[in-house]
């Protein structure tokens, strides 16, 4: 937990550096490529483009679709040598605009799968997979942006890697989970923190309480001399009752690139992240091991 607080006083001590009019008014979440047209961002829409929350950077369950190598420096079952995909996406059912464009709240519905690669192996084993369904609940009112969602996630071993003679037990793992996230933005910077707690879950040992938090830096300044290449970096920090409050942290960092001459239409936006992470097992079968990385991946915004 003080390690969620410590990502916060960072954020709260540089932002405190900022001018001024650096931190006045808001531009709507289309910063981060959510993209709600601008004939949609206000009064009551049916089945939506775009959404009213951003996603979050570097959570690694984050609701957006991505291919990754992983180079696994801690001790594991399963190799050092990963590929990792998410396939993720979200569908606005209806969206209550106002009163400001870009404000408003939402109701979406949201699936994802998540899976892992043995690349060490001639026929790149599928080690792990991850399914999630949601129902997601967003709400924006200027700086301020929340979530709040239902979600189920279910986890399986891969075939190919069940056929080892040295696989783990498999762990019949799934659950359902309340989870609520409360978000601010200070200019460039992101704070974000809340939890979850997990309810009908297999194995029971699996403890219910979840603290998340999190910070983000998104560039507003164009690098490289292109209009549509900029910075972006994120810290998020997890805590689990199993594992006694001990954090995970994920770190990316790198590069958002968009269409050249955007409209008020905002494009889908893809970035190149380098990668780096300490703590539980994210892969939902191996959640009791510990795991360390570095990555490098290409992620799209849902």
């Amino acid at each position: 937990m003080r390690h969620i607080r410590s990502l916060f006083l960072l954020a709260a001590l540089v932002a405190a550096t900022l001018p001024g009019s650096a931190l006045a008014g808001h531009a709507g979440p289309n910063y981060c490529g959510v993209d709600i047209p601008e004939g949609e961002a206000l009064g009551t829409v049916a089945l939506p483009q775009g959404n009213v929350f951003c996603p979050l950077l570097a959570d690694p369950k984050s609701s957006s679709s991505f291919v990754s190598w992983e180079h696994v420096t801690s001790d594991s079952t399963f190799g050092n040598e990963i590929g990792s995909i998410g396939v993720a996406d979200h569908f606005g059912l209806v969206r209550w605009g106002g009163p400001e464009a870009g404000d408003g709240l939402q109701i979406n519905i949201e699936g994802g799968i998540y899976a892992q690669f043995d690349l060490n192996s001639a026929s790149y084993d599928l080690i792990n997979a991850d399914y999630t369904v949601g129902l997601p609940i967003t709400y924006r009112y200027g700086a301020f942006s929340g979530r709040g969602r239902i979600y189920h996630q279910s986890s399986h071993l891969g075939d190919e890697f069940l056929l080892r003679a040295d696989h783990p037990e498999r762990e019949n793992l799934s659950f359902q989970s309340a989870e609520l996230i409360l978000s601010y933005d200070l200019a460039v910077l992101r704070i974000y923190g809340g939890g979850e707690y997990l309810f009908n879950q297999q194995p029971d040992r699996l403890e219910p309480h979840v603290a998340h938090g999190g910070v983000e830096f998104r560039g507003r300044n164009p690098v490289f001399g292109s209009s549509s290449v900029h910075l972006v970096a994120g810290g998020d920090v997890k805590a689990f009752e199993r594992e006694k409050w001990k954090a995970g942290y994920s770190v990316r960092a790198g590069l958002e690139i968009g269409r050249p001459r955007e409209s008020t239409h905002v494009a889908r936006r893809w970035m190149l992240l380098a990668e780096y992470y300490n703590g539980a097992s994210p892969y939902g079968q191996f959640f009791k091991d510990h795991i360390e990385y570095v990555g490098l991946g290409l992620h799209f915004t849902p």
